[in-house]
Formats: structure tokens, C-alpha cells, sequence
């Protein structure tokens, strides 16, 4: 049972409702995620305005699902694991077996998306701290200062929704329930 509302579009606060109408046009249903934001909706006009932004990163999309699965990972938030799972496998079209790797967080059979989920790890691991080595590996396979900036960008994007889905004990939404994750922390 989540610990706070769950907003319908009936009864969210007006400064919410735009979102979750807009939600409900792109993807037929409103993600519980958006639904538990609407109780405050600054945190959630922050989500959609710093997704949008982060949209607009060089990192390509499967590479911005990589790092958001592996923050999701990181922070035990099952609902968004299942949400990243559909927008890697639908969207990103990551193979399976680099979904299978992130949700596992196991090693990613493609040399340059193991850099970027290594970086980011070391990214959430050290706030930021990242080792020599590990900035080299990512340099390496061909990523760019500003791609670093943008995982960790992707990361506070990551943060936002990881940290609030686990206070509030989100429901995953049926829509997802095919994608399901299970935290080890519970």
C-alpha cells in the first residue's frame, strides 16, 4: 500500500493536473509515478522539465536507459525498473540480454555501454568521486566530458523519481506488471 496519494486527474491539485493530462495522452494511462508526484506539484513539474532536458542530452536514448536503469538498480526502486525495462526494451530497443545485465547489475556484454553503467555506478557509489581509471574507461569508449555531465544529469533525474517511488512505496501500475523487478533491500 503506498504511503501517500495516489492523484487521479479528479482529484490532483490544478498546478498538477496539465501533467498528468498530458500523460494520459502519451501513454494511455497516468504511471503511478506522476500520480504520487501530483501531491506536490513543483516535484512534479520538476520530473517531466528535467526529463525533457535530459531528453535533449547527446547520450543516445538506449544510453540514457542504461544509466537510468542502473540508478534504478542502484536505489531499489522497483517501480522504475519496470517502467526503464519497457522504455529499453520498446523504445531503446536494447537487446535483451543488456536489459537482463542492468537488472541483474552484472556486467553489460557490450563493451561501451559496460563504461557507461561503470561510470555512472562510481557516479552514485562516490557522489560524484569517480576514479581516474574509471573516467579513462569511460573516455575510452568514446564518451565526452559532456557526456559525463549528462549521466549525471541522468542521474539526478534518477534520483528524484528512485527516491520518491521507494518513500512512497508506488504501486507498479498494470500496464508494467510484465516488467516487474524486485529489490534485494526488502
Amino acid at each position: 500500500m503506498t504511503r501517500v496519494t495516489l492523484h487521479t486527474l479528479q482529484t490532483a491539485p490544478d498546478a498538477a493536473k496539465p501533467f498528468l493530462e498530458a500523460a494520459q495522452k502519451n501513454s494511455g494511462f497516468i504511471p503511478n509515478l506522476l500520480a504520487v508526484l501530483a501531491n506536490a506539484p513543483a516535484a512534479l513539474e520538476t520530473y517531466v522539465t528535467v526529463s525533457a532536458l535530459n531528453g535533449k542530452a547527446d547520450l543516445s536514448l538506449p544510453e540514457r536507459e542504461v544509466v537510468q536503469l542502473v540508478a534504478a538498480t542502484t536505489h531499489g526502486c522497483d517501480f522504475c525498473v519496470a517502467g526503464h525495462t519497457a522504455v529499453a526494451l520498446n523504445k531503446a530497443k536494447l537487446p535483451e540480454n543488456v536489459v537482463s545485465a542492468l537488472r541483474e547489475q552484472v556486467s553489460i556484454p557490450v563493451e561501451r555501454l559496460e563504461a557507461l553503467a561503470a561510470f555512472a555506478r562510481e557516479v552514485i557509489a562516490t557522489r560524484g568521486n569517480v576514479s581516474g581509471s574509471t573516467y579513462d574507461s569511460f573516455k575510452a569508449a568514446g564518451y565526452s566530458e559532456g557526456n559525463a555531465l549528462e549521466v549525471i544529469l541522468g542521474i539526478s533525474l534518477a534520483t528524484l523519481c528512485n527516491f520518491a517511488n521507494v518513500f512512497a512505496a508506488t504501486p507498479l501500475n498494470s500496464e508494467l506488471s510484465q516488467f516487474r523487478w524486485q529489490s534485494g533491500n526488502k
